[in-house]
């Protein structure tokens, strides 16, 4: 049984249209086959080892929907989790120094949804004080010696991070001072440094006695130290889900070949145990893994990365480097509506009414008519079907006792609630024009 908040975080995010953050569990549909793999990798991921997927949909199948699952899912074993957003400004995949922001932004964890990296920091401090407290010759209430031997161990469990980034461990050490002192701002300033966010005082980086920005070098050792840290925490490891990667298909050619050539390094370095306890997951069209102007480009990559696809779906290998979403069909798209529906009405005063009025059957004739205003394409509509029948069904029937969707409400598609896929898919300007 879902409860009343996660209820309320999935309603209210499809009411806007976008993929809940949480109880992704409850609208699954068609990927459940892939959970006992994922939790079989998950687990030597855990154990020390590093892990890598391509997972290959149309527009419509649900990726993002399946990293943000698989985030979810992870979190609940214990991982740290991050999503990364590809695109050729904000964040290019050859320049790791913004992939590492964006991922330190949005790291999560069971208990913090976004936003947990300075608590990951704090409680990795706490956890090696209570190491250094477990010798009974250590006086708990000498805050000098505590801090003292504290950072010894700090140094000692960062000894091989430190040579190759140790700037990561000075920071460290004068986070720790910082904190220790009282000293709010400088603690403040050497998260935002540590993070990789840019323009940080000089006078911050001084008292750490470091230099300059975050470069690409230092985000791929702080990444590893990164990971340490969340293993010392007691965290299983890390999941990051790099989503869009598609989009380099639409950059420079010179952008494009070195992100190309960054996921082809991201991989060989996962498999040479570089970055053990990290999961990395990268999502992308069909035409991404298998178009001129993707993954192909670079025949080191298109070899790791290919997967015989040629056999029925059924027989599909979910152990393998690259898998495939199945795009939504009527049937999906009718059971997720129904699951919806259901977490909709569960408890609520007017239970009994809302699944009356929007039964299977209305369910039915609502999902014909948002795909028919999509051109007849299934895959598209999920999440325009979802947010009809949460904001302009359901709470309709659940806020007016006369309400009856069959009377009194017709479907209208505006383009301006459409993403650029959806609009390419409806092939008409107006509803009026497609044929249902």
């Amino acid at each position: 049984m879902i409860s009343e908040a996660r209820r309320e975080d999935i309603v209210g995010a499809l009411r806007r249209g976008t993929v809940p953050s949480s109880g992704l569990d409850a609208l699954a549909v068609g990927i459940e086959t892939f959970a006992p793999t994922l939790d079989e990798e998950l687990a030597a991921v855990a154990a020390g080892r590093g892990g890598f997927k391509a997972v290959r949909g149309e527009y419509g199948t649900g990726k993002t929907f399946f990293g943000r699952w698989l985030q979810e899912r992870a979190r609940a074993r214990g991982f740290a989790a991050s999503e990364v957003q590809i695109n050729e400004t904000e964040t290019p995949l050859h320049k790791l120094e913004t992939v590492y922001r964006r991922l330190v932004e949005r790291l999560g964890t069971a208990d913090t949804g976004v936003g947990a990296f300075r608590g990951v920091i704090d409680g990795w401090f706490y956890a090696l004080e209570q190491d250094v407290l477990a010798d009974t010759s250590v006086d708990a209430s000498n805050a000098a010696d505590l801090l003292a031997r504290t950072n010894t161990l700090m140094e000692a469990r960062l000894a091989t991070i430190n040579k190759t980034a140790p700037a990561f461990s000075a920071v460290l050490r004068t986070y720790r001072r910082a904190v220790a002192d009282g000293d709010a701002m400088l603690a403040d300033g050497l998260i935002s440094w540590l993070a990789g966010q840019p323009n940080v005082a000089a006078s911050v980086k001084r008292a750490a006695g470091i230099k300059g920005d975050l470069d690409h070098f230092g985000a791929t050792n702080f990444i590893v130290g990164l990971l340490t840290i969340l293993r010392d925490s007691g965290f299983a490891g890390l999941v990051l889900v790099l989503d869009e990667v598609e989009t380099l298909q639409r950059m420079r050619t010179d952008t494009r070949e070195k992100g190309l050539n960054a996921l082809r390094q991201w991989i060989d370095e996962i498999d040479a145990g570089r970055y053990p306890g990290l999961y990395l997951v990268v999502t992308g069209t069909p035409a991404f893994f298998d178009g001129p102007q993707g993954v192909q480009r670079l025949a080191p990559l298109a070899q790791r990365l290919h997967v015989d696809f040629g056999t029925d779906r059924r027989f599909d290998n979910p152990r393998a480097v690259q898998i495939r979403l199945s795009p939504f069909d009527h049937g999906a798209l009718l059971s997720v509506g129904r699951r919806v529906r259901d977490i909709y009405a569960d408890r609520r005063q007017h239970e009994q009414r809302l699944r009356a009025v929007v039964d299977d059957a209305y369910l039915d004739t609502l999902a014909r008519a948002v795909a028919g205003g999509l051109g007849g394409k299934v895959g598209v509509a999920p999440r325009l079907f979802l947010k009809k029948l949460v904001a302009d069904v359901l709470d309709r029937v659940d806020l007016h006792e006369d309400f009856d969707p069959r009377q009194h409400y017709s479907l209208t598609l505006a383009e301006s609630e459409m993403s650029v896929a959806e609009r390419a898919a409806t092939g008409a300007s107006t509803v009026d024009d497609i044929e249902l």
